[in-house]
């Protein structure tokens, strides 16, 4: 399945018009320890760029920001009970939210995994 991440450490993995969305290893690693990950509800209609979850830390509360427009389909009901899961594994179990996909088209503005290293190797 397609890959693709933001700028604002985001990533976005397709599966048809389908989507699953979560925060990157390095967001994760800048904010520490994460405490509580407040989710949209299933059926929220989200638009590209908005907020639609807050990762809070030891650190910092932090926006997550949604990488396409479309509605939250399910939740990640694991990390009500374990938040850490965005720590450990947050290219997989961590994940937050999946969605359907309003246009497709709005992923041609996002990054490859190649593009999004060269991003964070410069940071």
């Amino acid at each position: 399945m397609p890959r693709y991440f933001t700028r604002d450490h985001e990533w976005i993995e397709i599966d048809g018009s389908t989507a699953r969305v979560g925060i990157t290893d390095f967001a994760q690693a800048q904010l520490g320890d994460i405490t509580f990950v407040e989710l949209p509800a299933p059926g929220t209609l989200l638009t590209r760029g908005g907020s639609a979850s807050v990762v809070d830390s030891v650190k910092a509360a932090s926006d997550v920001y949604a990488p396409v427009g479309g509605t939250v389909t399910a939740i990640n009901a694991s990390l009500e009970d374990a938040p850490d899961l965005v720590n450990s594994a947050p290219e997989s179990d961590g994940w937050l939210w999946d969605m359907t996909l309003a246009d497709p088209a709005e992923l041609d503005g996002l990054l490859d995994h190649a593009a999004y290293a060269e991003l964070v190797a410069g940071l």
